[in-house]
């Protein structure tokens, strides 16, 4: 990707970044995403234009906000740079194409959703459900999957966790996951298709496992503890966009018999 395009593909992204935080923000609280005018959520004072630019203001305010003086999370400015990088890498792997655009509006709901679980526990029905209905328009018109690979993925997606929470209680004796889960893996098979639902399911359930015991060895969590599992589905729909291809040749490839590989 030439230099100046990379760098207003991050600007963008930036920009963009910085409505992400109003909806992490306020999705949880049942607030709406466009009034009021973005404010400083401790003194309610409405920002200026110059306190709204990305990286800059914050580097300007030091951190703070001008009127009150309470301090600004450096989440802001982190989730800012995190969907200018996202922008830029899916524009290098995809180019300038109508499903890039797509594949964009997915990845920065997937930031949204992750710091929203982590933060309460809970994926807001105004980004599942829209996005089910969003990835199956999608299919039909720009994404590289037919229509039915994409009905089977938010039905594969959606039917496994489903299974997951019903069977949980009978096996652990309490949940597994939150409905919450069942409809962003239902939301990403409408996206990504059945095949690299399962390997986001896959990926996502690998990487909660090692973060989870990891966290277990070094005592800050209990076993019992529960851990999100949004941000894992979120790590694992990325992986499969960007890598989900290569990664589903070289599994089927380990049972290739005799020249026949199965699908």
């Amino acid at each position: 990707m030439v230099g100046s395009i990379a760098v207003v593909t991050f600007a963008f992204g930036a920009i963009v970044g910085s409505f992400l935080n109003v909806c992490i923000h306020r999705l949880p609280r049942g607030m709406s995403v466009v009034r009021p005018a973005s404010h400083c959520p401790a003194c309610q004072r409405p920002l200026r234009a110059t306190e709204n630019i990305p990286f800059f203001s914050f580097l300007v305010l030091r951190g703070r906000c001008r009127h009150c003086n309470v301090k600004i999370s450096w989440r802001y400015p982190f989730v800012e740079g995190l969907n200018g990088l996202a922008y830029v890498l899916v524009v290098k792997q995809f180019g300038f194409e109508p499903a890039t655009f797509v594949y964009a509006l997915l990845l920065s709901a997937l930031i949204v959703v992750t710091f929203i679980d982590l933060d309460h526990q809970i994926i807001p029905n105004e980004i599942t459900y829209p996005g089910m209905l969003l990835g199956l328009l999608a299919a039909v018109t720009v994404l590289p999957i037919s229509w039915w690979d994409s009905l089977g993925g938010l039905l594969c997606g959606g039917g496994v966790l489903l299974f997951v929470v019903w069977i949980s209680p009978y096996i652990f004796g309490r949940e597994g996951m939150g409905l919450g889960d069942v409809k962003l893996l239902a939301m990403l098979g409408a996206f990504l298709g059945w095949q690299a639902t399962l390997l986001t399911l896959l990926l996502a359930a690998f990487s909660g496992s090692m973060v989870g015991l990891t966290l277990a060895v070094t005592k800050l969590i209990t076993l019992k503890d529960p851990i999100p599992f949004g941000p894992f589905l979120a790590l694992g729909a990325t992986l499969a966009l960007f890598f989900g291809a290569g990664l589903i040749d070289w599994y089927t490839g380990l049972f290739e018999v005799e020249g026949f590989r199965f699908r």
